[in-house]
């Protein structure tokens, strides 16, 4: 699961130099976007998302960009990846791929991802393939959910991962990819290690993701504002 808002520095580190947008409060209209996993099927929204930036670029000019529209963008599997490509920055802090990038990413790698086959032997190969896939024993399946947001990583800098991995890990599906492991480290020394798959597994809904995320964010501003 991959969840961020934009105006984030995503380029090296999740968080790193995060421009904070004012955290969501009561009475405040919060703009979510949220992208569903499915495989090579993220093209599909990523050519709506492609569509909406082009009207948007009608009425705002051609730098018009979805992330600008929106204050959680929240995806997971594929959905995450998609949602990594329209919030990164680029050095001047404005997103560093267009939605047309999402179609041109899907068309041209997915094909070398899941490379297909045609006839009989090529469906037994992939039959072979899904029973001989990398399994997991469901041990880490017992804990809760990662979630990685700008969010989770000021209040857990252990959760401030660089992007690749948090693609890597989101998108890792059982069968076709093996689980990513990966480490984190804060500024006192301390480490967290991660051995992910892919976010549609235990959270397949990121929807309710972001919802959850925004209310605890709401919940901690409201306490923050309390005399």
């Amino acid at each position: 699961m991959a969840e961020t808002q934009p105006g984030g520095r995503h380029h090296h580190r999740h968080n790193a130099h995060h421009l904070h947008r004012p955290p969501p409060c009561k009475g405040k209209l919060i703009t979510v976007l949220s992208i569903d996993g499915g495989g090579v099927r993220g093209i599909i929204p990523g050519t709506i998302i492609n569509f909406l930036e082009t009207k948007l670029q009608e009425l705002d000019g051609p730098d018009a960009r979805v992330a600008d529209y929106f204050d959680v963008i929240t995806g997971t599997s594929t959905g995450g990846l998609l949602t990594a490509m329209i919030t990164a920055p680029d050095e001047k802090q404005r997103p560093l791929f267009s939605a047309k990038d999402i179609i041109d990413f899907y068309l041209q790698n997915c094909p070398k991802i899941f490379p297909q086959g045609n006839g009989f032997l090529a469906s037994v190969r992939n039959l072979a393939a899904a029973i001989m896939g990398p399994k997991y024993d469901g041990k880490f399946l017992h804990s809760k959910p990662i979630i990685f947001s700008s969010f989770e990583a000021r209040l857990e800098p252990l959760k401030d991962a660089h992007v690749a991995d948090i693609c890597i890990s989101t998108s890792a599906a059982p069968t076709f990819l093996p689980a990513h492991y990966f480490e984190t480290k804060d500024s006192n020394g301390n480490t967290r290690s991660y051995n992910l798959i892919d976010g549609g597994v235990a959270a397949n809904n990121p929807t309710l993701v972001a919802m959850s995320q925004i209310k605890k964010e709401i919940t901690i501003c409201a306490s923050r504002m309390r005399p």
